[in-house]
């Protein structure tokens, strides 16, 4: 059995890491690159690292920021923000990311994701699905939440896999920042249907979060970012919860 995967989330706007609630009311939450010099010291398994208005204000990732963290630290490192073409992600890999994470460009061009796993692998393609629930159906939306589409967020995330995508990073916008656990039931549905990872997000605020998202939720791995900036549950003492409680974990040696 694979080993489940903790991973802190450095939400990144104007060079700074950021955290709010819903996707709104941000809070200044520290300095990415010594977050993720941290989290890698700590344990983590993977570190990923989303520049929120890339899209919205028309810019690409900060490249010369990535390059920076990538060089902190020696887990893996997914990038997303503002990346639609080949010659984004090539900049961003030779920045020293593992992988790239999109999600409105997915949306507005669904070939995308073909051409960039042909070009770069399944391996390195994370297609993020922010997904927010409306009159009991599951919406995908993009522009970092901003904006809704048709698209349901059970069958975009059942194309994304079909055309390359490596994992898939759902992010809960009911959930976010509101720390009352993680939407277990659409993770669970996901994780049971796809033939990849489920990278779950939004919700966490406790142990028993992780625990509920890793057993009930059938998640791949956990995404959190307040809960680890603040230091309010720090990653070694999760590590030793979940392995109390049964789950498959990677202790830090």
């Amino acid at each position: 059995m694979l080993t489940k995967r903790i991973i802190p989330c450095l939400d990144i706007k104007d060079g700074r890491t950021v955290k709010g609630v819903n996707f709104v009311e941000l809070r200044d939450a520290g300095d990415p690159v010594e977050l993720g010099k941290i989290y890698a010291d700590e344990g983590a398994d993977e570190l990923v690292f989303l520049d929120i208005t890339a899209t919205v204000e028309k810019r690409k990732t900060l490249v010369e920021l990535v390059t920076k963290v990538a060089k902190t630290v020696n887990i893996p490192f997914t990038v997303g923000g503002g990346i639609s073409t080949i010659d984004d992600v090539k900049a961003l890999l030779n920045a020293g990311a593992d992988k790239i994470s999109i999600n409105s460009a997915a949306v507005r061009n669904p070939s995308a994701i073909n051409e960039l796993a042909r070009e770069f692998g399944s391996q390195c393609i994370v297609v993020a699905i922010d997904t927010k629930n409306i009159d009991g159906i599951d919406f995908v939306h993009t522009h970092g939440g901003r904006r809704p589409t048709l698209l349901k967020t059970q069958e975009w995330a059942a194309e994304v896999a079909e055309r390359g995508a490596g994992e898939i990073l759902l992010t809960s916008m009911d959930h976010d920042g509101v720390k009352n656990g993680f939407a277990n039931g659409i993770t669970s549905e996901l994780s049971s249907i796809l033939p990849i990872p489920v990278i779950a997000s939004g919700g966490a605020g406790t142990m028993q979060h992780f625990q509920d998202v890793f057993t009930a939720g059938k998640a791949d791995a956990a995404l959190a970012a307040s809960i680890f900036h603040f230091k309010e549950i720090p990653i070694p003492e999760l590590k030793k919860y979940l392995d109390t409680q049964g789950v498959n974990i990677r202790m830090k040696s």
